[in-house]
């Protein structure tokens, strides 16, 4: 089927073109027609770098042109003149993420060409498969999410639309002169696009000893750049003083600094790349995966006097690894997104703020606002955060006093899908208070199967959200098959790590419910929302029959302490750390319904039965403090009248501290367990560090800042007789 393209489209794309904007092109109709109608347009704009995205490439087509949804990510730092979106044809569909990280790689005078079915909304698409966890089938689920994209679609006056058997509907664009780069001085860096990209650079080079920058913007204003022509004149400066420097930089994937080393190797044409690290006669520039760079400042292989870090990104990354890496470096800057697709620059500033403050209390911050790929005011930049709602930020409560003045409410998806605001402001809440939000969790909140979002709030709107979703219920001899790691249905995260950990088949045959997010506007923190949130969602999973209310997070002794305080106990801890994150998964579950409390201790008992050998094997380079926090969550044994002797002997005598480990180990789970709060506690920490994970003599000098080994014997020492002396069992509770 041939098709052609209107003369008015094409027109409409030059006037795009001359302003530096670009578009988005509604494509609708039946599947051949529309792919023909796309194909048209590819051919007469006859772009240099055009992208179709598609479970497979039309006919003819170069393969270096197609791309399937699920590498988009390979795609960003590069940059397309057109990119076709099928989410029409069969086996396609819409992938949110996708669709948010493409549209950053368009430049200016570029088209998004959209293509759907007519009737886009009236069911699940392709892509739903993703969403649909066992036993629902994606064809059954509700398609709220894409109903709304297409209303959004058709109320937007920015929105080209060319419909099946019609003439193409046009906006109206403004007759405003172009802004942006094309219509301002260039700036006096000749390396650099925009003032702002310049004064970034600037900064960026002259950051000096403890004083952090933070850098943020929107997509498409040239951070990643910018962070690559700072690390290229370092080297040049460098290389001039006759010094070398090495400049460590990290993201939440490689992927994320493409434009750096794509910036450093222009810029440094003697130098050599290989893989993720540059080097030329001034020094070196590498990538490390966050969790590579924590453990590496672990193990005091990374940080220290004259070493500097680059983290790009920083809002997709917890605060907790921030703060570690913060001070570590003595020259660091955060360089993030305000608005994006996989992190919000506003939570981030929420959360990390105060640990500046604190730690660095002189650290500096710019904004860059011009953008570099196309020209202000662009109509994709703002219709695309619109559509994804990457621009969704929480409305501030009216007057919420506590939790006794706030209304519960458990939201209806359709209903949340039809009205904007609150589902703005709800979504809004959920992006600032986790680092890892992305455009497909707005489709799972309309969307994914036993999936419940309650909130509590006023007026105004929700002050605090939980989003929560029901796991397990499987027959037994699919739990069985699950267990023995021949089966994976898809979804039941919960129920299927806790039966691959603790061989656990009753929490697959049980049900369990998840909290998959919980948030509360800053403005109302600190009066009960989130615990009531937790207390009212227990409560009904022990009235809809579920046996465990649950959460999964990375381990950090803060978050341990808000859950175990709740009434929550840990049941499962990663053996290894997640490369964006840089943190240990955790799980908790605290019992709601019939069977719920026997099941719960099993799963407790069984992971602190485990935790010590864990910690002196798999998880030796755990946090301490953390390890610290788990080892807490034990239930205190009284120490026998042996241990009691051999603690003694090392206290006021001369044994050696590792011939009576497990009375220390007994020591201190008993302390940790009796007085509850131990995450301030540096002593106890690095004691418990030696005694289960084998830290050894110069780390716990370097921790506690003694000379040598002799003065960390007689600290073993000093802090085994302490802790004998201590209340906790010179009152007699640790006698039993």
């Amino acid at each position: 089927m041939e098709a052609s393209v209107p003369a008015e489209l094409l027109a409409c794309q030059l006037c795009l073109g001359e302003r530096r904007w670009r578009g988005l092109v509604w494509l609708s109709g039946e599947v051949e027609d529309v792919r023909a109608r796309g194909l048209a347009l590819w051919h007469a704009l006859g772009v240099k770098a055009p992208l179709w995205v598609g479970p497979e490439p039309p006919a003819g087509l170069e393969a270096a042109a197609w791309l399937p949804a699920a590498k988009a990510r390979n795609r960003l730092g590069g940059e397309h003149d057109l990119i076709v979106f099928d989410a029409l044809s069969p086996g396609a569909g819409f992938d949110p993420d996708a669709f948010g990280a493409l549209s950053g790689t368009l430049r200016a005078g570029g088209l998004l060409v959209l293509l759907t079915p007519d009737d886009w909304g009236a069911r699940p698409d392709a892509d739903y498969a993703r969403l649909a966890a066992h036993p629902h089938a994606a064809e059954a689920l509700s398609a709220h999410y894409l109903a709304r994209l297409a209303r959004l679609l058709e109320a937007s006056p920015r929105t080209i639309r060319w419909p099946a058997q019609g003439v193409p509907m046009l906006p109206d664009w403004p007759e405003a002169s172009p802004s942006g780069p094309a219509a301002e001085p260039a700036p006096d860096d000749g390396d650099c696009l925009t003032a702002d990209q310049a004064e970034a650079v600037a900064r960026l080079v002259r950051l000096r000893r403890r004083r952090p920058l933070v850098l943020t913007a929107d997509r498409g204003r040239g951070k990643t750049a910018a962070l690559g022509i700072a690390c290229a004149r370092l080297l040049a400066k460098a290389q001039q003083d006759g010094a070398e420097i090495e400049i460590l930089v990290t993201a939440p994937r490689p992927a994320a600094v493409a434009g750096l080393f794509e910036r450093l190797a222009a810029l440094c044409p003697e130098g050599r790349r290989q893989g993720n690290r540059f080097e030329d006669a001034g020094g070196r520039v590498t990538f490390l995966a966050p969790d590579e760079l924590s453990a590496r400042v672990a193990r005091g292989e990374a940080g220290g006097a004259g070493t500097w870090l680059l983290v790009d990104e920083a809002a997709a990354m917890p605060a907790g690894l921030l703060g570690q890496w913060l001070s570590a470096f003595p020259r660091i800057a955060f360089a993030t997104t305000v608005h994006g697709y996989e992190g919000a620059g506003r939570g981030f500033a929420l959360r990390f703020r105060a640990r500046l403050e604190r730690l660095t209390p002189e650290w500096r911050e710019y904004h860059l606002s011009a953008p570099i790929r196309w020209a202000e005011d662009d109509p994709l930049e703002a219709l695309t955060s619109r559509l994804l709602m990457l621009d969704a930020e929480p409305v501030a409560p009216d007057d919420i006093g506590s939790k006794a003045t706030a209304a519960w409410r458990v939201e209806s998806p359709e209903a949340l899908a039809h009205d904007e605001p609150r589902l703005r402001t709800l979504f809004g809440l959920l992006v600032q208070a986790h680092y890892r939000t992305t455009p497909s969790d707005l489709r799972h909140l309309l969307d994914g199967p036993d999936t419940r979002v309650v909130t509590l709030g006023d007026a105004a709107g929700p002050a605090a959200v939980a989003v929560v979703a029901d796991e397990g219920g499987f027959d037994a001899a699919l739990a069985e098959r699950v267990a023995r790691g021949e089966r994976r249905p898809r979804g039941h995260l919960m129920a299927q790590s806790l039966a691959a950990h603790a061989g656990s088949r009753e929490a697959l045959t049980g049900r369990l419910r998840r909290v998959q997010r919980i948030a509360v506007h800053p403005a109302a923190r600190r009066r009960g929302l989130g615990r009531e949130l937790l207390t009212r969602e227990r409560e009904a999973a022990g009235e809809a029959g579920v046996a465990l209310l649950g959460a999964s997070f990375g381990a950090e002794p803060g978050l341990l302490a808000f859950w175990r305080a709740q009434g929550f106990r840990t049941v499962r801890l990663g053996l290894t750390r997640e490369a964006a994150t840089g943190e240990h998964a955790v799980m908790v579950v605290a019992p709601a319904g019939e069977g719920g409390e026997a099941l719960a201790e099993r799963l407790a008992s069984h992971f602190q039965a485990l935790l010590p050998s864990l910690l002196a094997f798999e998880l030796k380079a755990l946090d301490p403090a953390v390890a610290l926090a788990l080892l807490a969550e034990g239930e205190p044994r009284p120490l026998d009248d042996a241990a009691r002797r051999d603690l003694e002997d090392v206290a006021h005598g001369h044994r050696d501290p590792a011939l009576v480990r497990p009375a220390i180990q007994a020591l201190i789970r008993l302390v940790a367990a009796r007085e509850g709060t131990v995450e301030a506690d540096a002593d106890l920490t690095a004691l418990a560090a030696w005694a289960f994970q084998g830290r050894d003599t110069a780390w716990l000098a370097a921790r506690l800042g003694l000379a040598g080994g002799k003065a960390v014997d007689a600290w073993r020492r000093q802090q085994v007789a302490r802790r004998l002396a201590g209340p906790t069992l010179s009152s007699g509770r640790g006698e039993g």
